[in-house]
């Protein structure tokens, strides 16, 4: 089956990005799915979807996420972490506390990394994880 979206890069060129580009694009698929979650299982109305999309993509609840997942990750999703969460970002949201905004840029270049690096497998396993601790 032809991708939706056509991943060009190959894993070596995802491996040289700046870890705030993963975070780009993992905020991204993370908020897609979250609002597919939203979706497929509520009857909410527009606002009261994004609403509820803001409790599970706010930087303490990616923050919070990381660490009950932490445990699951391999070595090498624990060092794409670790360069996510150490990369210089001079923006802060007015919402966000500092150690918690840098540990959702983390979460968010672990999203990115995946799926740039067209590992949908894994990056399922750990949406999948996500799920089942939100659901509990």
């Amino acid at each position: 089956m032809e991708e939706l979206i056509d991943r060009k890069k190959e894993i070596d060129e995802v491996k040289l990005m700046p870890p705030l580009v993963w975070a780009y694009i993992g905020d991204a698929v993370y908020e897609l799915f979250i609002r597919t979650e939203l979706v497929n299982n509520t009857k909410l109305n527009p606002h009261k979807l994004h609403v509820e999309a803001i409790k599970f993509v706010k930087a303490k609840a990616q923050a919070e996420l990381l660490n009950k997942i932490q445990e699951s990750l391999t070595d090498e999703e624990k060092d794409i972490v670790r360069r996510g969460r150490n990369a210089e970002n001079h923006h802060l949201p007015k919402n966000a506390d500092a150690t918690d905004y840098m540990y959702a840029t983390a979460f968010e270049a672990l999203i990115g990394y995946l799926y740039l690096g067209k590992q949908d497998n894994r990056l399922k396993e750990i949406l999948n994880e996500i799920k089942n601790i939100e659901e509990n």
